[in-house]
Formats: C-alpha cells, structure tokens, sequence
C-alpha cells in the first residue's frame, strides 16, 4: 500500500509545550504553551491558490474557532493572540453555545451536554495540489471524539469538509445532529439564492436577504432531493453578486438522502452556515468503538462573483466529483416517446436502425421490458420482476444487444432497482422486503413502494439483479438508473427497535451497493435518474457519469433547468434530449440540448427529410465541438431571469476554441437587444465566427434562426469581450449557435 506523505502534526496536551511543525507553506506553525504565562494560540491555515480558511486554537480555553473564510491573505495579515478568539468551528449543545449546534449527544448516562476541546491536527498531502488536513477533539470529561475533516484543491479553489464522531463509552450514545460543516461569515448583510422546484419544474432560482434569526432549507424525502429544494445554494456577502462582480460562496452537499442547510443571522450580524444530513426523525444510537462519517459539504468562495464559483466547482467536479468526468460521452436514442410500454422485437429493431441512421452511439431500451406473471405494460404491474417480457422480446435482451452490435451502434437499459409494484411476484414473495407500517394502510406513489435497502437480503437482490444482467449480457454498454418514489410509509421490517436509523443507513446501503457494483464495472456509463432531477448531488455522482436533468423536455423550460444546474454542475453531466415535448422548432430544441450532454427521445421515422438531414447534421458538429462543452470553461453572459434571452458561451484551456449559445425566450415589437460581450477569450487572438446547426427550412424563418448574423466574420478576442456581437432576434423561440475557431 503506498504511503502518503504527511506534512505536519500539532498535539495540543492539556499542559505544557506543543511542538512546532511545519504547514504545508513550509513556514512553522506558531508554538502553543498551556499552563504558562507565554501561552499563546494557534493558528491553523488552510489554503487553495485564492481561498483561506483559517482556524485558530484558543491557548485560553482549548477550544477550536474559525477566524476567516474568504479571498487568500498572508498569514501574517493574522496575529496569533487576539482578544476575540472567533467563531466555534464546531458548536456543540448543553454547556455555553447559545445557538445551533453542530452536534448534540446524549451520553449513556443520560447526561446532554457536549464540549469539544483540540486534541492535534495533521496535513497530509494526497496527491499535488490536494492536502487533507484532519483536526482532532475530544470531550474533556467523556471519551467522545469528533475528527473534523477539511480536503483543499488548491487549482480548482474548492475545499470539501466532513465529519467522524465516535465513543468509547461503555454503552451507546445518541446522538442527535452532526453536522459536516459549519462556516462562518461577518458582513453587512447577506444574499441567498436557493433553487427549488417539483417534478418538472426543476431548479427555479430564487434570491432573498438573509434577516435576524434562521433560515432553512431541507428535505425530509428520504430518498430523492428535488421535491422540493435541491442540495446547492449560493450565499453573497455585503451586496448581491452576479457572474463577474461580488463576494460569494456557492456549496452543495454530497448526500443523496435528506439533507439541511441552516442559515443563522445572529445578535451582531454574524452569519453561520451549517450543513449535512438532516436530523430530523433521525437521532442515531452508536456503539463504542463505530465511527459515524457525515457526507462532504462541498464549496468554494470568489470575490469575482457567480461565474468564478461555477467553473471552481466545475473543474473539481470532473477531476474528482463525477465518475469518469474528464472523458466523453455516448448520445443516444430512447424509444419512450416513440413506444412508451408497447413495442416488441421488432419495433425495437426499427428504433435501433434510426439509432444508426441519426449517427448516435446508443439505443436505449427504457421502461416495460420485464415481468411475465404481472407482465409491465403499465406503471401498475411488474417493478421488481426483473425478467425479459416473453410476449414482447422472445428472444431475450441478448437478441438486441447482438443486433445493435450488428448495425454498429450500442445498447443501453432503463432499471429501477430500488422499487416494486405491490402487483408484483417479488411483493409476494418477499412482503418483508418493503418499507411499509405494520397497522396502516399502504400509501402508494406512481403505484409503487421501495425496497428496504437496510435489510442485507435486499442490498444482495438489488446487486444481483444488476450484475446478473450484465453477465448474462455484457454487451450492454449503458444503463438508465431510475427512482421514482419518494419515502413513505417509512418503516423498516429489518430495523426492528432503530427506525430512526432508517432515513441514513438506506442511503449508506445504496451506496454500498453502487460502489460493489462499480468495483466490477468501473467504468460503464451509467445516467442517474429519479423521477427526472432527484437526487443529484456529488454523494451519488461519483457512482454515475451524468444525469437526466428533468423529466420536462419543453425546450423552453429547459433553458432555465439546464440554466440553474449550470451553477453548480458540468455540463458533461447533465444530459438534455430532444423531444416532441414543446411548440418549438426542431432548431431551438436542438440547439438547447446541446448545452450540455444531447441525446434523442423523439419518433425519427416521422421526421421530414430536411428534419431528419437538419438533425444529421446537428449530430456530426456537436461530436466535433463537445469536448469543449464538456471540459471548457462556462460563461453565462445573460441570464434568461433578466432579460428575454439567454446568452451563454463554453471556451476551452486553451482559449483557441469556444461554442456560444443564443436563446430568444419572448420579444416585444421594436425591443432592442444590446451586443453582448464575449468573456474568456484571448484578447491578443483573432477568431473566426462560423454559424452552425442552420435550419433547412431557412434560417430567417420562425423560430428557425436569428434575424441578425455574424457568421463568417473575423474579429480580435479584445474586440469580442469589449465590444461584443449582436445576438438575438425578433423571433421568438429562435437561437443560434456559434462554433469560435481561432
């Protein structure tokens, strides 16, 4: 096993001298007398390229503060010895903190109260560029322990915190919150922007002061995040930022279960930000000796505004937050809209020939292809019944892996593994699989209720459905990874007397059986999909290659979806099809799936030939140009939430090649539309303007292109970010597309 390397170690003893030791800048940490006269803090700095969070340990009480959070000063900007020591980096309950704690626990012999003094710290460099700094405390009356864990990426500006509590007290603890983070701000005032939504209207961006006194947003679903907030937000401080301008932390917790941000204002205007699993209904009992491990709280911080924190999460995000994230991607075909439950082989057939005709990698073969005795014709029967249909596919999914092999392309598959459909053999069989109450009635949503992933008989059934298919048919080359239930009916058969385990270690045991799966199958490409945005965050991410953004396919609706994600998450993951979904041109629709991963959920056989040439088309330049969609560079240039437009560009590492997006939503008679200026070029470069995706059926035709063009032009990178292009259109529901070559 190699060995990493650890840079520095610090131990605070309750007396005496604390040796010095080197951080990770080379310079010594401060030494730390207690008991002395010349007992002094210490302090202990964290840093990326251009963020430093710095914690101080006060030599007065033993305990652990945070003292800044922001754009990287010197340390010497910070005295070690000050008369305030700051904020509790880690607030515990039941002695002097007044406010929201971090923690809570009740000690075996019933006593509630928590303090948490610093035990030592160290810095290990995992790998260069990325230090993991871990900071020991303890009760100093009970043997309880918190490790507080912090990981700095130092070129992408993003630090990832996270927790273990644990005990070795004679019988369990219960404990009651635990925290992964808590951050801590002073400013004037402070703006948060929350994204919210439901089923189909994902990601809605919403922008309010944070006054006096709590604000929280959650979820207590259980096992899908959308409905109703997302697991991300953006908090500005003294004024409100935008893409260029501002102070602003953008974080997102990686938990695919419940979660809680809470925003505390306090007396003198103090902002804490404490993040992780929410509580709620969700005290845990933990033996001695176990470790409790929170999910990471993900952030980053600019003072260069929104646009800085999206490309700091972005480039983390595909070195270290998404499976796969520096690689490609298959676009592909789904037959739902051209099928939806009724096909058969050959109809299938037919869907893998257009697969072929459009130019796409993938076929993928989405829901009702399973259950015999309870056959999947609706959403009503078979979910659980994890084997081909007879009536509809004879010759087994064999049949269509080896005939998408012949035509060249490859085959995918639609599971839902977590779920079952009382009318099922497996709810038959196995009535103690399920989440359900033992004296009320079973609430059913979209017909269906979810396995209980806690009991190891069912974390066995789940894996095995998976790999038994892959075994069988290794040539599948893509699976569609559903959930469409939130939890209900939230009892676990397996849990007996720990229910309130159950929200946590559901999800723990999924993750369980995701990273089985992937230890065999490291690196088939899998969508993450509940009911359409569910349950995106980067604790599920790390499993799967991207995600299926909504289930709204409305090309106008998904420019505010796709837009919303874009803050927060690559555009190699989120995945966008076009649809019939919508009264916009094929263009437009086209045009806004290419913004991030494209694919095709429509009837290819009712295309018209300059339909069908047009997509053939769009197809070939988005595989020339999504290597720069996928890892360039974002700028949103103007927000649809402001004007009647959305602008938005991609420009890669380089800067020698860029792809620009128009979006005309809604135009009034005479409206003006200013130029917009470019951003991320080289000013010293000249580049060539080239129009693509142009419609068949003329470009200046409704909803087909914009009246304006710039197509074939040549201009400098300082001319483009200062001066600008026209783009927009008295058209509504018209776009362009511009391929930037220097």
């Amino acid at each position: 096993m190699k060995m990493k390397k650890i840079i520095s170690v610090m131990t605070l003893a309750m007396t005496g001298f604390c040796l010095n030791a080197q951080n990770p800048s080379g310079t010594p940490f401060p030494a730390v007398a207690t008991g002395s006269r010349q007992a002094k803090d210490l302090l202990i700095p964290l840093r990326t390229n251009n963020i430093s969070l710095i914690y101080r340990v006060s030599a007065k009480d033993g305990r652990l503060y945070q003292v800044y959070l922001g754009a990287a000063p010197d340390d010497t900007d910070f005295p070690v010895q000050t008369r305030d020591a700051g904020h509790p980096a880690y607030a515990t309950f039941g002695t002097d903190n007044l406010f929201e704690p971090a923690v809570r626990a009740t000690h075996n012999d019933g006593n509630p109260s928590l303090e948490l003094n610093y035990v030592s710290h160290e810095v290990e460099i995992v790998k260069p560029g990325v230090n993991l700094t871990r900071i020991n405390l303890r009760d100093p009356v009970y043997p309880f322990f918190v490790t507080l864990f912090t990981k700095t990426y130092a070129t992408e500006d993003v630090i990832e915190q996270w927790t273990e509590i644990k005990h070795d007290e004679k019988k369990p603890v219960t404990v009651f919150n635990y925290a992964s983070s808590m951050l801590h701000f002073d400013a004037e005032k402070y703006w948060l922007t929350q994204f919210h939504g439901d089923w189909a209207e994902e990601m809605k961006m919403t922008e309010s002061e944070l006054t006096a006194g709590i604000r929280i947003l959650d979820t207590k679903l259980g096992t899908r995040a959308h409905m109703y907030q997302t697991p991300v937000f953006m908090v500005s401080l003294d004024e409100k930022a935008d893409e260029e301008n501002g102070r602003v932390l953008a974080g997102t917790l990686g938990w695919s279960g419940n979660f809680r941000f809470l925003f505390e204002v306090d007396e003198k205007g103090s902002l804490r930000i404490i993040s992780g699993i929410n509580p709620f209904a969700s005290e845990y009992s933990l033996d001695p000796g176990k470790v409790f491990r929170t999910p990471s709280m993900i952030f980053t911080y600019s003072d260069k505004g929104t646009g800085q924190t999206s490309r700091n999460l972005h480039r983390w995000a595909m070195k270290y937050g998404i499976l796969d994230g520096t690689g490609t991607r298959y676009t592909l075909l789904n037959n739902w809209e051209a099928t939806g439950f009724n096909f058969d082989e050959k109809k299938l057939t037919s869907i893998l020939d257009d697969t072929k005709k459009m130019g796409l990698d993938v076929f993928l073969l989405d829901d009702g292809w399973f259950a015999n005795k309870y056959p999947r014709n609706n959403d009503r029967a078979g979910l659980g019944d994890w084997q081909e249909n007879r009536a509809k596919l004879p010759d087994g999914l064999g049949y269509l892996v080896k005939e998408a092999d012949s035509r060249g392309v490859k085959f995918g598959i639609w599971i839902e593994p977590e779920m079952v459909n009382p009318k099922s053999e497996l709810y038959e069989n196995h009535p103690d699989w399920i989440l359900k109450l033992p004296n009320r009635p079973e609430h059913y949503f979209r017909n269906q209720l979810v396995l209980d992933l806690t009991n190891p008989k069912v974390q066995d059934f789940v894996y095995n459905v998976v790999d038994g298919m892959l075994t069988v048919n290794p040539g599948i080359a893509f699976i569609k990874w559903d959930c469409n239930r939130m939890m209900t009916n939230a009892y676990s058969p397996f849990l007996k007397d720990k229910q309130s385990h159950l929200y946590i270690d559901y999800v723990n045991s999924l993750y369980g059986i995701l990273g089985k799966l992937r230890q065999k199958y490291p690196h088939l490409p899998v969508m993450l999909c509940s009911g359409g945005g569910g349950r995106v965050d980067y604790g599920a991410l790390k499993y799967f290659t991207e995600f299926w953004a909504s289930d709204n396919t409305d090309a106008l609706e998904r420019v505010y979806i796709q837009w919303g994600y874009s803050y927060f998450f690559p555009a190699i993951a989120v995945c966008n099809h076009v649809t019939s979904w919508g009264n916009q041109s094929l263009k437009f629709k086209t045009d806004v799936a290419m913004m991030g991963k494209m694919g095709y959920d429509i009837e290819v056989g009712k295309m018209t030939d300059n339909e069908l040439k047009f997509s053939q088309d769009a197809v070939r330049n988005y595989n020339r140009i999504k290597d720069i969609i996928y890892t360039g560079d974002l700028y949103r240039l103007v927000s649809p939430y402001k004007e009647n437009r959305a602008v938005l560009m991609y420009v890669n590492r380089e800067k020698t090649r860029a792809v620009l997006f128009g979006y005309t939503l809604n135009s009034r008679y005479g409206e003006t539309m200013n130029k917009v200026r470019l951003r991320g070029l080289d000013p010293l470069k000249t580049y060539k303007i080239q129009e693509i995706n142009v419609s068949n059926e003329g470009r200046r035709g409704p909803g087909t292109g914009f009246g304006m063009t710039e197509n074939g032009r040549t201009y400098t990178g300082n001319y483009l970010m200062n001066v600008g292009l026209y783009i927009g259109s008295g058209s509504p529901l018209s776009s362009v597309v511009y391929e930037i070559n220097e």
